[in-house]
């Protein structure tokens, strides 16, 4: 193989695109990649955890002091709900396709916009 062959594969192996399609279901995504015309395949996004302050217990917020006397405001507490992140559409986000004529590829993550 090459050097520029070599060069070539290594760069196309990490890319940075915009989101241009979401499966919720399935949790993938295509995107547009910044210099290609075409959105890409399926892209499975991976899955990255959120932070949670207590791992395999159910998370609940604190209790809540009612008001009014009404006894539906009554102190009381909700479940915190969390899912998984997925890119929306629109988002930037950073890729890594296998080195691979067509292969597959994964969402790393969203890149975030610098608003300084």
């Amino acid at each position: 193989m090459e050097l520029e062959e070599l060069e070539s594969i290594l760069g196309r192996l990490v890319r940075v695109g915009v989101v241009t399609n979401v499966d919720i279901p399935k949790r993938r995504a295509r995107v547009k990649i910044q210099d290609e015309d075409l959105p890409s395949g399926w892209l499975r996004v991976l899955a990255n955890p959120p932070f949670l302050p207590r791992v395999n217990q159910p998370q609940r917020t604190e209790f809540e002091a009612g008001g009014g006397g009404d006894e539906a405001f009554s102190s009381h507490k909700h479940d915190v709900v969390i899912t998984p992140w997925l890119p929306r559409v629109n988002d930037t986000v950073l890729t890594l396709f296998l080195p691979c004529h067509d292969s597959d590829g994964y969402i790393l993550g969203r890149i975030e916009e610098n608003t300084n």
